[in-house]
């Protein structure tokens, strides 16, 4: 039996929300599934993602073959990459802890990034300042000068 991870259509027409699912290759898009392992809503700034990171290396190592959209999914959340170093303990390139800092040590400097990424988005989308903070003379819009009265015409008398 083929066995798929991929997502899982909810929401309604325009609004997607997908479930990550471990599914048989032969079933329908959103029908029966083996095991749900996360979420995935691609409408939030950024897409928020929920995956439950064990579950989804044991279908891996089981055979289970990702979807590309899952397997990005799987390789933005350092599944792949965990992965790939319990694959490097097996053939006895390094130990288990090693494996662990490793990836420790990814995924704070990947989630300091993906955080510095969210910041700038915030501020680009806000235009600098934050939502509550109020306009001041400085950044207010400069207000419509006055006219200038018109001059008065004066005939000369010949």
């Amino acid at each position: 039996m083929a066995v798929k991870m991929r997502l899982q259509r909810h929401g309604s027409k325009k609004r997607p929300f997908y479930f990550i699912v471990v599914a048989d290759a032969r079933s329908p898009r959103d029908g029966k599934f083996i095991q749900k392992l996360g979420s995935y809503n691609p409408l939030t700034v950024p897409a928020t993602i929920q995956i439950d990171r064990q579950k989804a290396l044991e279908w891996l190592h089981k055979g289970a073959q990702p979807t590309d959209t899952v397997r990005r999914i799987l390789s933005f959340k350092g599944v792949l990459y965990l992965k790939h170093l319990l694959r490097g303990v097996t053939l006895g390139l390094f130990d288990e802890a090693a494996a662990m800092e490793k990836f420790t040590k990814w995924s704070t400097e990947h989630d300091a990034e993906f955080a510095k990424r969210q910041e700038s988005h915030k501020k680009s989308r806000t235009g600098g300042r934050p939502h509550y903070a109020k306009r001041t003379e400085k950044n207010a819009a400069p207000a419509k000068k006055e006219a200038a009265p018109a001059k008065e015409t004066t005939d000369k008398a010949e």
